[in-house]
């Protein structure tokens, strides 16, 4: 089975993208999957874009997307899940350790097929983003932070799946680091293997071997913001996944898992 559990409903405009919560939005996206061959996909949006969970953000980048409607949005998917279409609830979460139980109360009352956990900002700085948190901090010291947070989000129990779990690596930049305090910190919580590090400074998949051979569970992603982007290279994560090991690729269904054959 193929999957593509990360992307962003958007559509053109005028160069740039336009935010697209809507039925149509989604059958575009369906449409992209199917000419690439995905079986399925799963739509997670940004949860900084939604006015219903504005307390927890302060970053101007966040606040000026915090805009949207929680309602909207998950009504969408859900009336094209209900008319047939192979798509799943999903939302891709901000770690804010200040605030998670409060988000999680916010998000408790919709029907999530999964959550997706992300690290992007570190005490309001961004890790993939710069200057953010490499403007006064050695490589080493951005790479402690983000493993120290990437960490405490898998024991959280808020999350289903970590997406990019090394995007720190996203400009290049990088040390030889040891992965296993978040291997431990799993605990069922599945690795996304996302091809967006093919498309960034970095050029490589995420996450790296290193990291992907200690996970029990895998999702895969594009991380599309667009529906042309829709399972671009994903043949390319089926190959690393492989070969760490993986025969099975997660799927979820109300935040239950199950594996199914990979690819």
């Amino acid at each position: 089975m193929l999957v593509d559990y990360h992307m962003h409903l958007r559509r053109p405009n005028g160069g740039s993208e336009a935010v697209d919560h809507t039925v149509e939005g989604v059958e575009r996206y369906v449409e992209a999957a199917h000419a690439r061959g995905v079986d399925e996909i799963g739509l997670t949006e940004h949860v900084y874009y939604f006015r219903e969970t504005r307390f927890a953000w302060s970053v101007p980048y966040q606040l000026e997307r915090c805009k949207h409607s929680l309602g909207r949005y998950c009504d969408a998917v859900l009336e094209a899940k209900r008319g047939g279409l192979p798509v799943k609830l999903g939302l891709e979460v901000d770690w804010v350790p200040e605030h998670a139980d409060e988000l999680a109360d916010v998000l408790a009352p919709y029907p999530w097929d999964f959550l997706l956990g992300s690290v992007h900002w570190i005490d309001g700085l961004a890790v993939d983003q710069r200057p953010g948190l490499w403007a006064d901090k050695t490589v080493e010291e951005v790479w402690g932070l983000y493993a120290r947070e990437l960490e405490a989000a898998a024991r959280s129990g808020h999350f289903d799946a970590l997406s990019h779990p090394d995007l720190v690596k996203i400009f290049g930049d990088r040390v030889e680091w040891d992965w296993q305090p978040v291997i431990e910190a799993l605990d069922g919580v599945a690795l996304e293997v996302s091809t967006a590090g093919l498309h960034k400074p970095v050029r490589e998949l995420y996450p790296d071997a290193a990291l992907l051979r200690g996970a029990r569970r895998i999702t895969l992603a594009s991380d599309a913001h667009l529906a042309e982007n829709v399972g671009r290279d994903l043949e390319r994560a089926v190959e690393h996944a492989r070969a760490a090991g993986f025969e099975t690729v997660t799927v979820f269904e109300a935040r239950s898992a199950r594996q199914e054959p990979l690819g």
